[in-house]
Order: C-alpha cells, then structure tokens, then sequence
C-alpha cells in the first residue's frame, strides 16, 4: 500500500491528467466520481508530501464552442480592398483541472478551400485583458476547469476570402 502511495505521489503530474474527466458531460458518472476521490486523495497527499501542481498542455482539453466571422461592411465589401470584419471564438476547458493556454491560429481560405493568409494569437494577445489582470500568474497557473474564454478580434480580410478555419495548439 506504501508503495501504490508513494508511486501516485511520484507520477501525479503523469497520472493525473490521463485519469481527468471532462466536466461537459462526455465522462461517465463513475469515471468522474473515482477522480475526485483520487483529486481529494491527491490533495491530502500532497498538504503532507508536498507537491508542484503544473498545469498540462492538452489541446483535447479545449472545447470551441462557437467561432463566427462577420463583416462590418457587407455592403461595401466588394469595393473595399480591405474589408474591416470581427472574429469571434468561445472556448472553454472541459478537463477537470487546469490546462496551459494554447495558441489560437484562424486560417482565411478562398472559394477553394485554399489557405490565404494564416493569423496566430499567443496566450498574452487573446486572454482578455481583466482576466490576466485578476490573474497575473495566468500563463504559470493555466486555465481553470471549466472556465468559458469569449473573444472577439477585429482582422482585415483579404478581398479573395471564403471561409476560415479556427483551431488551437501548443507551439
């Protein structure tokens, strides 16, 4: 039994995010129960052992759940060289513990699906600014479980542009 202790105490930063549960639902019930008591079990483990809590980088764990382009001047698109729109993405972290920030890139595609121009937010320049405000160590620290990110970035589409694509990942 000492050595099952001291062998979750040595690979938690390992063990830990494999075993988390998703909070949107998608764990079964079991699953997520057995993690909180491992979570609680965890916790009391390392206020005796001590511990270095790392948030994980784990792009599965961000859900987008919604991304939509509109154009501030549909009108007069045609005639603008470089019509001004607004990029608006919500994402969230559905693991049950704290996940590093990802990149956010967003692909502008023509009529034949064919990328365009490629456009990348780091951490510091998508993370609303209050946030990291209230959170200065954010970078360090990750995300919360379950925290819900809502942007809205203004881009100047190029006159050629069909779609777009958005997606995270870690550099």
């Amino acid at each position: 039994m000492l050595l099952v202790v001291f062998g979750e105490h040595l690979s938690r930063n390992t063990l830990l995010p494999v075993l988390a549960t998703r909070i949107d639902g998608s764990s079964h019930p079991v699953a997520s129960t057995a993690f909180s008591v491992l979570q609680k079990f965890d916790e009391k483990l390392c206020s005796v052992l001590g511990c270095i809590n790392r948030p994980v980088s784990d792009f599965s764990a961000w859900q987008i759940t919604s991304a939509t382009l509109s154009t501030e001047n549909a009108r007069e698109g045609l005639k603008i060289a470089s019509n001004q729109s607004m990029v608006a993405v919500a994402l969230q972290n559905r693991l049950a513990i704290p996940v590093l920030f990802p990149h956010l890139e967003i692909f502008l595609t023509d009529a034949e699906e064919s990328e365009i121009q490629t456009i990348q937010f780091n951490p510091q320049a998508w993370v609303p600014q209050t946030w990291q405000d209230a959170h200065p160590q954010f970078l360090t620290r990750g995300a919360p479980s379950g925290e819900m990110y809502r942007l809205q970035f203004p881009i100047a589409l190029p006159p050629n542009t069909a779609g777009y694509r958005v997606r995270i990942f870690y550099p």
